[in-house]
C-alpha cells in the first residue's frame, strides 16, 4: 500500500510540475532560452556555426541505445537525446539543425566525447565521481543496477565456481570484483567486447553468466533468438545513475541539455518514453518517478 501510494504521490507532482513549467514558461520569455542563446560558447558555438550537433550511440546497449532494424540508432537515452535537438532548433532559431550519429564503444566513448568527435553521448553509462575528473554528466536519466543473466539450465544466484562474462572497464566489473573480494569467491572472469558478446557467451557456454545492468540485461534476452532459455538472477551487485555524457567545461550547453530533460521530466512526456522503450517491463516504479521528480527542475 505504501508503494502505491507513494507512486500516486510522485505521479501527481510530475503532473503539478509540468504545470508550473508551463508557467514558467509564459513568464520566462527569453530567459528560459539563457543556456542556448546568443552569444554563449564553446558546443553551442559549434552547433550555430556548423548547424549540426554530433550525438553518439551504442550499437548493442538494448533497450537504451542500439541501431534499430531500420538502420537508425533507437532506444530510450536515443530518444531523450532527440528531445534535446528538438528543444535547440527551437531555443537556437534553427529549424535546420541537423542531427549526426557516431558510434561508439565502451573503450572510446568517453574520448569520442573529449576530443570533440560527440557533444553528447546517448547511451547507458553511469555518472561515477571518477568519471566526472574526465567529462561532464547531464541530470540522472535513469536509475539501475548490475545483475547477472543466464540460460536457466545454468543459472544460480551462487557466484561461487561462475564463469562471468563482463565488459572490461565498467562499472559493473568493478562491482563484481569488489563483490569478489569481501566474500573470497571464487569466480572466474570472461572479457567480453560488448553486450551481444556477452550473450553469445551464454549461448555458446564459454561463459555462466553475464554481469551487466538489470534492464539491458532483460533487452538482451527479449531479443534473443529463444527468449524463454534465459534467466536473471535476483539480486543487485550495485546502484548505476544512467545520464548522457558530455565535456568538462562548457556549462552553456550542459545547462541547455540539463533544460531540456527537466522540461521532458515536468511536462510528464517521460512517461511516454519509458513505456515505449520499457513498457514490458510494467509501469515506472517509484524509483522511476522519483528521478524524475527530482530532477524536474523549475527554470
Amino acid at each position: 500500500m505504501r508503494t502505491h501510494a507513494l507512486v500516486g504521490l510522485l505521479a501527481v507532482l510530475i503532473a503539478a510540475g509540468g504545470c508550473a513549467s508551463m508557467q514558467g514558461a509564459a513568464g520566462q520569455g527569453a530567459a528560459g532560452q539563457g543556456g542556448a542563446g546568443p552569444g554563449t560558447g564553446g558546443t553551442l558555438d559549434r552547433i550555430k556555426a556548423t548547424k549540426t550537433i554530433n550525438l553518439g550511440y551504442r550499437d548493442s546497449s538494448v533497450p537504451f541505445s542500439f541501431m534499430g532494424p531500420d538502420q537508425k540508432p533507437a532506444g530510450y537515452s536515443v530518444d531523450l537525446c532527440n528531445r534535446v535537438a528538438d528543444d535547440l532548433r527551437r531555443d537556437l532559431q534553427m529549424p535546420d539543425l541537423a542531427v549526426k550519429w557516431t558510434l561508439v564503444t565502451v573503450e572510446n566513448r568517453m574520448a569520442s566525447v573529449q576530443n570533440g568527435t560527440i557533444d553528447l553521448e546517448c547511451g547507458s553509462t553511469t555518472n561515477t565521481l571518477s568519471r566526472q575528473a574526465q567529462v561532464d554528466f547531464s541530470l540522472t536519466t535513469f536509475v539501475t543496477g548490475a545483475s547477472l543473466l543466464g540460460l536457466k539450465e545454468t543459472v544460480t544466484a551462487s557466484l561461487s565456481g561462475l564463469r562471468i562474462a563482463v565488459i572490461p572497464g565498467t562499472t559493473t566489473e568493478r562491482a563484481l570484483k569488489e563483490a569478489m573480494d569481501k566474500s573470497a569467491m571464487s569466480v572466474q572472469l570472461v572479457p567480453v567486447r560488448d553486450h551481444s558478446d556477452g550473450r553469445a557467451a551464454l549461448e555458446n557456454k564459454t561463459a555462466d553468466a553475464y554481469a551487466s545492468d538489470r534492464e539491458i540485461l532483460i533487452g538482451l534476452a527479449l531479443t534473443a533468438q529463444n527468449p524463454a532459455s534465459f534467466a536473471l538472477v535476483d539480486r543487485y551487485f550495485s546502484y548505476e545513475p544512467y545520464a548522457l555524457m558530455l565535456r568538462r567545461g562548457d556549462p552553456d550547453f550542459r545547462i541547455a541539455v540539463d533544460r531540456s530533460l527537466a522540461r521532458l521530466y515536468r511536462s510528464g512526456d517521460i512517461i511516454a518514453i519509458y513505456r515505449r522503450w520499457l513498457g514490458a517491463l510494467g509501469a515506472p516504479g517509484a524509483l522511476e518517478l522519483a528521478t524524475w521528480t527530482i530532477g524536474g527542475l523549475p527554470e
